[in-house]
């Protein structure tokens, strides 16, 4: 048996054997395998919460969630989670894993490019987005919309879920350094997320205008000050790779190194910038915000580095096979907005 993250073949076998159950099945909402990792569908209830929690060993979700919960929101017809409030929300999908078998969970690339921070609790978990080996029950998302009030509805998908077997094994990293200078001279190198703009509809694909929500940065001078609690889209200033055989994940460099975080969704899937399957060139979007006091970023500063490891066997499809809208992605906002 081959060890490492599993490939959507080995998904699709684990909802034929009952092992992921409450897929959407119907035509709207049809199961959506990636080549490594399952996207997770929201439910038709929401939990306002006055605080964020894990159950902890021993104690479910529902028992922990009648100490924090405020009240109860029906998403059937639609409904807005607000900036600055945390939401607890059931997803669709239930799992029975093997012994052998953890998840782990991350935000999806739209989702974090919206800063709409997501995590993944189980039933007796102590960490968030992960779901130990051999777990068997419901699943939960946190979800804390953090500049941009979020239209969600049953059946919408902020979050992703892979498969390990045996324990995680890094096989190579690769720092990731910010580009500030673009195109030349004058180039936008990113955008700053604006305060008080408008709802962003996560159905509404390519249905908002970007300068209602985003203002255009540049750094004459390579250089960018961020401002702290503010949010950023900027670019690597490398492109990525993902060989067909691994997958990786992108992780925030070392808190000392500076005020910010780099990233939210953090998932790369096998054949991500492959050039054969139409990505030669990809960069990473990184998601950024600052914290605490005003940073000052310059051009190629490390800010973040990617994991590799192993695939247990190749997908049988692969990243960008079924066309992307981030495949051979420079700076690119969310698939909400209209592309500038």
């Amino acid at each position: 048996m081959s060890y490492g993250i599993l490939p959507q073949q080995d998904i699709a076998d684990f909802v034929a054997q009952g092992r992921i159950t409450g897929l959407k099945t119907d035509p709207a909402h049809p199961p959506s395998v990636q080549p490594a990792s399952l996207d997770l569908c929201l439910g038709g209830t929401a939990y306002r919460l006055r605080a964020s929690f894990l159950p902890g060993r021993d104690r479910t979700v529902r028992e922990s969630l009648d100490f924090v919960k405020m009240h109860e929101i029906d998403l059937n017809g639609g409904a807005v989670l607000e900036t600055g409030c945390v939401y607890l929300l059931p997803l669709c999908e239930s799992l029975n894993l093997p012994e052998d078998v953890e998840g782990l969970a991350n935000p999806k690339s739209s989702t974090g490019r919206l800063d709409v921070f997501t995590r993944v609790i189980c039933d007796g978990g102590e960490l968030f987005d992960h779901i130990p080996a051999g777990y068997s029950g419901p699943l939960y998302m946190e979800v804390a919309p953090r500049t941009f009030p979020v239209l969600v509805r049953p059946g919408d998908r902020l979050g992703q879920i892979r498969f390990r077997r045996g324990a995680h094994k890094a096989l190579r990293t690769q720092h990731v350094s910010i580009d500030l200078e673009g195109d030349g001279p004058g180039a936008v190198i990113g955008y700053r997320a604006r305060r008080h703009s408008g709802m962003v509809d996560l159905r509404g694909l390519g249905a908002h205008a970007p300068e209602d929500f985003w203002a255009p940065l540049r750094a004459p001078q390579g250089q960018l000050v961020l401002d702290p609690e503010e949010f950023y889209i900027l670019a690597s200033r490398e492109s990525v790779e993902i060989p067909i055989n691994q997958a990786a994940e992108m992780a925030p460099i070392a808190p000392e190194i500076g005020e910010f975080r780099a990233h939210y969704a953090g998932f790369f899937d096998p054949g991500f910038g492959v050039a054969k399957q139409g990505g030669a060139g990809s960069r990473a979007v990184l998601e950024v915000r600052g914290r605490d006091v005003p940073f000052l970023l310059r051009h190629g500063q490390p800010v973040a580095k990617l994991v590799f490891e192993t695939m247990s066997a190749i997908p049988d499809t692969l990243y960008g096979d079924q066309g992307s809208h981030y495949q051979a992605q420079g700076l690119r906002l969310s698939k909400h907005f209209s592309q500038v």
